[in-house]
């Protein structure tokens, strides 16, 4: 997934996102344990996609605070 991709989705759809890809991270780790991984590259292509969905999260949750007003 590519970052762009990521940084149309709102807060929210990335949450979901990141949710669905801890699932994905979960099954590949358990057909790996099991021997039934096929593409093994597949385990570090989530775990990259996980890390640029946490990291544009963070953006945009700054973003959102340097927005509100400051109070007096």
């Amino acid at each position: 997934m590519k970052a762009q991709d990521i940084r149309d989705l709102s807060v929210d759809q990335l949450d979901d996102k990141l949710v669905e890809l801890k699932k994905e991270q979960f099954n590949l780790r358990f057909q790996k344990a099991t021997g039934q991984l096929e593409n093994t590259a597949r385990v570090r292509q989530v775990r990259k996609d996980i890390a640029r969905v946490r990291t544009i999260a963070v953006e945009k949750q700054a973003q959102q605070k340097s927005a509100e007003p400051a109070k007096s």
